[in-house]
């Protein structure tokens, strides 16, 4: 239970950015106060519309493209083959920190198979370029007289272009190519631009099978065994055996499933026999989602019959048999649940899927992504460690992604986010990963961040260097730090502060409460929903960044975590265990003087009886302001004690990063079984305990123990009596001062109610 200071490497740091929302930057443009949670960086932006009337060269034909160069970065769009007239609408972004030029020449060239041809130039001088601040309107691009190599106007084409100074607050900035990413060819430009991505809205369909009529079996004296089983997607359940056998048969059980909009797959309905051990089919239903109704509330739905098709397979063609048989259902789309995708501890969101029940927004949520420093080398690069690193947040339905800052450990971003807020005590995720797609490989992840916005203070700005720590199989390290501002904003305090009065999720979770196998796996249907849906977007948001950022596999057996949460209960009952002692120590007289006030106050609030209730809320009043000095002064991070991995074995490491299923061999696996089964034993002998006192309880007036239950009854009639001639203050003040008498008064021995409730019949002594 000892818990030592975080090392400096593992803390918290605070820093101070130079933005204006944290009061380090006075003053600013329009630019400068809608981003002012990040640095302001400075682009030089060039945007190629199209050219016209280009000439041909000897061959006839004309593939041009356009290449803009400042300085050392040179940016090229693709070419088109055989146009005179092409359009390519495509913007350039240079960093003014790295350019090294007073011009800008964007020039025109016909691509050719041994050396490209120049067809003609345009120049700008870095001092003519105009600075743009929004929110004004974009730059209107205009036409230019191409150049050739001696300054000389051509006769024929021209290129349309608008040239600008502005920052990452421009509309330009995310789909532009940047000087940065120069290395990336125009292939992987979209691999690394920033986006925002909403989860596709997720609904819980529920079929109720109620009854069958009329099936058709194989054999026909022979009463079926059926069992229903719902297809939806990649998704499949069945209901039980019917306990009717007939061809009549009867269910009434619900099934849970699923979905995204927009719906792609059918509902699949499938009647089955048990013949044996196989499942002979005897009919099947398929649903559009188009007809299944939506419900808000707890309502049910009306049912409907539905006809049950079969098809038997005739010289390989399938034959519709036609037939009177029907399945009975109830099917409902279940707006007024929240789709669970991420863990209760740390979720982001508890709004219901219709947007019908919906409440209106309490704050807003702003994010600052400035920069990371000292990250890890993911991959190496001309011998050379590297690392192309990019951050995603989530918080709610919506996800963000930054750009890709190319080879770099310590990446800029300064890409500013808000999201709208329903609910304080949530969760905001921020992970950061190297891009692997570039070359063909997978995203790996760096680190994450978890922000709680009920344990930020409204309209404050945090700045913070977060670390990012991870455990691996060598054990727990530091991946780098990532630089945040983070501010929560609240439109309606009164709103915020009505919220923590409020259920934390929709009625219908408590009207209609799902269980927790249902729970666990409709969030695993949920993240592989996710996965795919998120996975099709351009750029992809892949499997593996949604599958981290939603801590998937968190629930999975570990030694390192089953001692993390054991002494987090030691740590929430330690208060308990300290009062018990003080308690002790008043009852013993170790401090005198204490033991006398107590015996003061005791006897006030016996002779007062009605102080009682007031007392304990003062003395709690006091308490929450004394511990008012030690609040925390920063938002609550990664703790690597609180974690258990400051001191965790390596074989608990081994088998925490062993797949499921294990993939060791089996004297590891016997050894780690025999482990668990250590482990299960003394969780099982805890739990007997607990269970053999509250058992003993019941034995008091159960007459398990005649003789017991005879003493028990007659001692509470003796009390009740005289309880009833003595007045109430007499007999607490005899109680008090019995159990607070002097040690010489007392014996070492047990006390006589002590040996009585050991001495109870508990029900181990029945278990086989």
């Amino acid at each position: 239970m000892q818990k030592g200071p975080i090392p400096e490497e593992f803390a918290l740091k605070q820093t101070a950015p130079k933005i204006v929302g944290s009061g380090v930057m006075i003053g600013g443009d329009k630019v400068t106060v809608a981003y002012d949670l990040v640095e302001q960086m400075e682009y030089l932006y060039v945007r190629v519309v199209k050219a016209k009337e280009l000439t041909k060269d000897v061959t006839g034909s004309c593939d041009p493209y356009v290449e803009v160069k400042v300085g050392n970065y040179k940016g090229v769009t693709k070419h088109f083959e055989k146009k005179a007239n092409p359009e390519w609408n495509y913007v350039f972004a240079f960093s003014q920190d790295r350019l090294q030029a007073s011009y800008i020449e964007v020039c025109l060239k016909d691509k050719d198979v041994l050396l490209d041809d120049l067809i003609g130039r345009v120049i700008f001088d870095l001092v003519d370029v105009p600075r743009r601040v929004p929110p004004d309107s974009s730059l209107a691009p205009q036409w230019y007289r191409l150049e050739d190599k001696r300054g000389e106007k051509l006769k024929k084409g021209e290129i349309m272009l608008a040239v600008w100074k502005g920052t990452q607050a421009d509309e330009a900035f995310s789909d532009a190519w940047h000087s940065d990413a120069a290395a990336v060819g125009s292939e992987g430009i979209s691999r690394i631009r920033g986006k925002v991505y909403l989860s596709p809205r997720l609904w819980y369909i529920r079929v109720n099978v109620i009854e069958c009529q009329d099936l058709i079996p194989s054999e026909k004296n022979r009463q079926p065994e059926c069992c229903v089983k719902v297809i939806c997607g990649n998704q499949a359940l069945k209901t039980k055996i019917s306990p009717i056998k007939s061809v009549n048969p009867m269910w009434n059980e619900d099934l849970v499933f699923v979905v995204a909009e927009p719906f792609e797959e059918p509902l699949v309905i499938n009647v089955e026999d048990k013949v044996g051990s196989n499942f002979e089919f005897l009919g099947k239903c398929v649903l559009p989602f188009s007809t299944v109704p939506k419900r808000l509330d707890n309502k049910p739905v009306a049912s409907k019959w539905h006809n049950l098709e079969k098809y038997t397979v005739v010289e390989g063609e399938k034959k519709e048999t036609k037939f009177a048989s029907k399945i009975h259902l109830r099917l409902s789309l279940d707006g007024g649940y929240h789709v669970l995708d991420e863990s209760i501890h740390y979720s982001s969101d508890f709004k219901p899927t219709s947007k019908l029940l919906w409440k209106s927004s309490i704050g807003l949520l702003e994010l600052g992504i400035i920069s990371a420093t000292g990250l890890s080398a993911m991959k190496s690069k001309d011998g050379r460690g590297t690392t192309d690193a990019y951050c995603v947040a989530k918080y709610g339905p919506k996800w963000v992604r930054t750009r890709t800052i190319i080879d770099s450990l310590s990446p800029k971003w300064n890409e500013q986010y808000t999201w709208e807020v329903h609910d304080p005590c949530t969760v905001m995720t921020v992970g950061v990963f190297d891009n692997g797609y570039l070359q063909g490989g997978k995203c790996s992840s760096i680190g994450k961040v978890r922000i709680r916005l009920s344990t930020l203070e409204t309209e404050k700005v945090y700045t913070h260097s977060y670390p990012l720590i991870v455990l691996q199989p060598s054990g727990v390290k530091k991946m780098g730090e990532v630089q945040l501002a983070v501010r929560f904003s609240c439109t309606s305090y009164v709103n915020m502060l009505a919220k923590y009065a409020q259920p934390l999720f929709p009625k219908m979770h408590y009207a209609h409460p799902l269980s927790i196998s249902q729970q666990d796996f409709l969030r695993f249907q949920t993240t592989q929903i996710l996965s795919t849906r998120l996975g099709r977007a351009e750029p992809p948001l892949n499997k593996e960044v949604v599958e981290y950022m939603l801590d998937v596999g968190s629930h999975i057996w570990s030694v390192r975590r089953a001692k993390a949460n054991f002494f987090r209960l030691m740590y929430v009952v330690s208060p308990l265990m300290a009062v018990g002692k003080w308690f002790d120590q008043i009852c013993h007289w170790k401090n005198p003087l204490t033991t006398i006030l107590i015996h003061i106050l005791f006897v006030i609030l016996v002779l007062y009886p009605e102080l009682i209730v007031p007392t304990f809320f003062l003395y709690l009043f006091f308490i929450g302001i004394w511990h008012y000095r030690l609040k925390p002064r920063h938002p609550p991070h990664m703790d690597i004690h609180l974690s258990h991995a400051h001191a965790v074995f390596p074989d608990d490491l081994d088998e925490e990063f062993d797949t499921f299923p294990t993939t060791r061999g089996s004297d590891k696996v016997r050894m780690r079984y025999d482990r668990l089964r250590s482990v299960g034993g003394r969780v099982q002998t805890v739990i007997g305990d607990v269970a053999t006192q509250g058992e003993r309880f019941h034995s008091l007036l159960s007459w398990r123990d005649p003789r017991a239950s005879a003493l028990f009854v007659a001692f509470c009639l003796f009390a009740a009596i005289a309880m009833y001639v003595t007045p109430f203050q007499v007999v607490a003040l005899l109680t008090g001062f019995y159990l607070l008498r002097h040690p010489r008064f007392r014996h070492k021995l047990p006390s006589l109610s002590t040996n009585f409730f050991k001495r109870l019949p508990a029900r181990a002594d029945c278990m086989l």
